[in-house]
């Protein structure tokens, strides 16, 4: 059903010296004096909304409430959204390329068109997370890492080399070339399309939730699960609620010897103390000026870790100079500053701004920024460097959470004494065992990336050396890192300090930081040590980055090459020696700093056009052992019933056209009983695969050979892997088990004590629906699809928390799963549920007796009931749970449309 666009009035030319750039919707055109006081980041909603508007899918209503935003935000409105393309990541991207598979095996069996089911919009899958740290410390590690992936994955990477021949508007980047958030950030993004002549702002969702790294380029970009992502691919819109936005203020300018990351880390616990969740943040202020693209990119990058769905930096100066920088045409620069300027969305600092309206405000004076790390389990958790060693003590005695691991006073100073490699070492609590210099956040950042190499040359040149038993690593976020490492003479001081480039992808930050040295393993466990992890990662959270490594800190690159060469945590750089250098003097933190000017000097002359151009066109070359893979044609996959990587799931058996309705939960089990602050990481499966754990059993039994059995998130195409390891994690605290840490549950009925897997197996075997009782801010994290795919698998048909993180409940909508919010003040314990309970809720089975947001009653058969708010926020909503799902809906709905 497609109407006239009722916006077609505004539809202007973009006139160009001899000629024109294309047509374009027009803002200004609309003469309406709101839209000059919206937040940039709004304005990109509107122009999506009007270009889009067809009175079906977005009507002109839509329109008004965004462009009335001041007054419909706070009403917490409902609005559809088309984002202009979708970017998927390896391991999200497999599941996705998977689904695309099986619905058109679905589409074919209901008798429609299976080549329908093709991406409606641009999307962009970029290979990458594939680096596991096998080889670290050598020189030919990248090569090593990269044949080792292949092994594993060629059945992946041959799945999605399939996808990207069967699928038409999919563009596949193969592995090897970077971190999808920096090819995205220095290749993918737009800044603005033409399509066909038609202009407008790029605008993406992506699979992975630091696709808000692309927001410090003035693209608006946040994280969506990989069923919502599918939607989008789709051509449905998506639906969100009209967002407020906090206005940061920046003004000043960071002092020498502060880096970015310091800046991060200081914005992420501001923004996380104002409470951001669900919000858009819109940096502006004179301080703007002094932010390089790529600090900007950095703040974007931890938007989940504040909280909100964006960080965005609208377009100005920086943006066209970084566009210039990474090799974007004079003529595409050209075309985005002119459609921009024409549309008001440009923001030119030598002209008198326009105030803007926020929802809130905060304001920042950079020059107050102090160097800082954040830890030891959380990244807003941010500690001044100062207080650092304190900070260390006070968590060694506090009770066991987030800032603390209750390790009695006798015990501090406990000394492990251990071989390695035939010399005698010895370990004490907060000693660094991994230190990586990794991730999405600071590997697009020249500044620390360099500032890090300087700190090596520096050190090197003094004769400080790291320890061989500390696992060092250097994972770029793309191959131009390398060259301009490469081009300053700096990369050979990296190399002598042990951090090698280990691969270009995600890898101690995703948890796939690979084994520690046996002896140092032993050394560990044996004297039960809180061991040190220090990363320029965005992640902490426990069991995350490896499973013997309690205590994790995320540093600037600089801080983790100092603290490679401190060896502990525990020390105060401000008065204790980092080391002795080659003349047995004792050299100081200060030693070894850099100044700005040093780093500012290195990047200028070393970080060069040449270089993004020279990369991106090899990526699109691909490399021998990707171009080597063979693949089937045809646009239906062959499945192999006996791949433990790529398998069919269930979600499209024995579907018909009419959907199932909604349904209640009828004296259900509860599966899991938690508290507050239960991350995706608690809940997806990610990281390596435990010997003893389901998942394990599964492989094994398919003849899979334990060093084989790679990790979760390559097997991310196998829903049987999948469930197994849904809720695998290893620091699970489930108040079933009084407190016990682990991946266990009780199973109600018999009191018996087995892996949460087993015993929804049993409960389903049963004919038993299971809920999940759990406490504030539910599905934190990633925004990870697994984490709602693998509780629909295990048979939970509702979660009942006190308050959900944005993206995981709209996933669990999206897999069929009711999500339920105690009311304000009330929880399972005060309203005195053990979670020992039968649980029934009692939805009506026709749709259109439901309400968004409206009161349910919970009942038990103890004989207690209470209400809960029904967490499916909109219309669109209450559809996909009325066909059981996004996916199920999608079909059918295009199918209708082909009729």
């Amino acid at each position: 059903m497609v109407n006239e666009n009722p916006f077609k009035s505004i539809l202007k030319t973009l006139e160009k010296p001899g000629g024109e750039f294309g047509k374009y919707y027009s803002l200004p055109a609309l003469n309406d004096p709101r839209i000059d006081r919206l937040p940039y980041s709004i304005k990109i909603l509107l122009e999506s909304a009007i270009r889009n508007c067809d009175e079906f899918q977005v009507k002109s209503n839509d329109v008004e409430k965004i462009i009335d935003w001041e007054n419909t935000a706070p009403k917490l409105v409902e609005i559809p959204f088309k984002p202009a393309r979708v970017l998927l990541q390896d391991f999200t991207g497999v599941p996705a390329v998977v689904d695309l598979a099986c619905m058109r095996d679905a589409m074919n069996n209901l008798g429609g068109d299976s080549n329908k089911i093709n991406p409606l919009v641009p999307v962009d899958l970029v290979i990458d997370h594939s680096v596991q740290v096998d080889v670290a410390r050598s020189e030919n590690a990248v090569q090593a890492n990269m044949e080792l992936e292949f092994q594993r994955n060629k059945e992946r990477f041959a799945f999605l080399k399939w996808g990207s021949n069967a699928f038409q508007n999919m563009l596949v980047v193969p592995p090897g070339s970077g971190i999808v958030h920096q090819v995205n950030l220095e290749y993918l993004g737009r800044v603005v399309f033409n399509t066909n002549g038609l202009l407008y702002p790029d605008s993406v969702v992506g699979t992975d939730s630091h696709t808000t790294m692309i927001d410090g380029l003035g693209v608006a970009g946040w994280g969506v699960g990989g069923i919502e992502a599918e939607a989008a691919m789709l051509g449905q819109p998506m639906s969100m609620v009209l967002p407020g936005v906090v206005g940061f203020k920046l003004s000043g300018k960071l002092r020498d010897g502060v880096t970015a990351t310091d800046l991060v880390l200081t914005v992420t616990q501001m923004l996380r103390k104002h409470g951001v969740v669900g919000k858009f943040v819109e940096f502006y202020g004179e301080g703007m000026s002094e932010l390089s693209l790529a600090d900007r990119a950095t703040i974007a990058n931890m938007s989940p870790e504040y909280g909100a769905t964006m960080g965005f930096f609208p377009v100005d100066h920086v943006t066209l100079q970084y566009l210039k920088l990474t090799g974007r045409s004079d003529e595409t620069i050209s075309m985005i500053e002119s459609y921009l300027r024409a549309n008001r969305m440009f923001v030119d600092y030598s002209e008198p701004q326009i105030e803007r309206m926020y929802s809130s405000y905060l304001a920042l004076n950079l020059e107050d920024v102090e160097p800082c790390i954040s830890g030891p389990k959380r990244p807003h958790d941010r500690v001044p460097l100062r207080e650092m060693k304190a900070d260390w003590h006070a968590c060694l005695d506090n009770r066991v959470g987030f800032k603390g691991f209750a390790i009695p006073k006798e015990s501090q100073s406990k000394v492990a004494e251990f071989s390695f490699r035939g010399t005698s070492a010895q370990l004490r609590h907060g000693d660094v065992v991994i230190a990586a210099i990794t991730s999405c956040t600071n590997t697009s950042n020249p500044s620390v990336m360099l500032g890090a190499a300087l700190v090596a040359k520096k050190a090197c040149e003094l004769g400080l050396e790291v320890k061989p038993w500390i696992k060092t690593s250097l994972a770029p976020g793309s191959g131009v890192v390398t060259k301009y490492l490469e081009k300053s003479g700096l990369q050979k001081y990296l190399n002598q300090l042990g951090f090698n480039i280990v691969g270009y992808g995600c890898t101690t930050c995703i948890g796939n930081s690979g084994d520690i040295d046996e002896a140092v393993a032993s050394a560990i466990t044996e004297n039960d040590l809180v061991a040190a992890a220090v990363l320029s990662g965005n992640r902490n959270f426990e069991g995350r980055v490896h499973p013997l490594t309690r205590a994790n800190y995320l540093a600037s690159p600089p801080l983790v090459v100092a603290y490679a060469l401190a060896g502990t945590v525990g020390i105060d750089f401000e008065t204790e020696p980092i080391g002795v250098g080659k003349d047995g003097k004792k050299i100081f933190f200060r030693d070894i700093w850099p100044s700005n000017d040093e780093v500012a000097q290195v990047v200028h002359s070393s970080v060069l056009p040449d270089m993004f151009k020279a990369t991106y066109q090899a990526i699109t070359k691909g490399n021998p052992m990707w171009n080597q893979l063979s693949v089937p044609s045809g646009t239906l996959y062959a499945w192999d019933s006996k791949s433990t990587y790529i398998h069919e799931p269930p979600y499209f058996k024995s579907m018909t056209m009419s959907p199932p309705g909604p349904h209640g939960v009828k004296d259900a089990y509860c599966l899991l009983n938690f508290g507050d602050s239960i991350t995706t990481d608690h809940i997806s499966p990610a990281g390596s695969i435990h010997k003893d754990s389901p998942a394990a059993r599964y492989l094994m039994e398919r003849g899979v050979d334990r060093r084989d059995f790679n990790s979760y998130g390559s097997r991310r195409g196998n829903d049987e892997v999948m469930a197994r390891g849904t809720f695998a994690n290893i620091r699970l605290v489930n108040k079933l088990l009084g407190g016990e840490v682990g991946p266990k549950t009780i199973h109600i009925s018999t009191g018996e004590k087995l892996s949460v897997f087993d015993v929804a197996m049993r409960y389903k075997s049963e004919g038993r629906d299971t809920v999940i009782l759990a406490g504030a801010e539910y599905g934190s994290g990633s925004s990870r699809d697994w984490a709602a795919k693998g509780p629909m698998l295990l048979g939970v048909k509702a979660v009942i928390a006190k308050s959900f993180e944005r993206i995981h409940r709209s996933n669990l909508v999206g897999m069929g799963i009711i999500p339920l919010c105690f009311k304000p003040g009330e929880d399972a314990e005060t309203l005195g549920l053990t979670g020992h309970e039968c649980y029934s809720i009692d939805l009506p089975s026709n749709v259109s007796e439901i309400r968004p947001g409206q009161d349910v009653t919970v009942v038990t058969d103890n004989g207690k009931s209470f209400a809960c708010t029904l967490r499916f926020d909109t219309e669109v909503e209450l559809a996909y749970f009325d066909h059981g799902g996004i996916l199920q809906y999608a079909i059918r709905n295009l199918i209708h449309t082909n009729h």
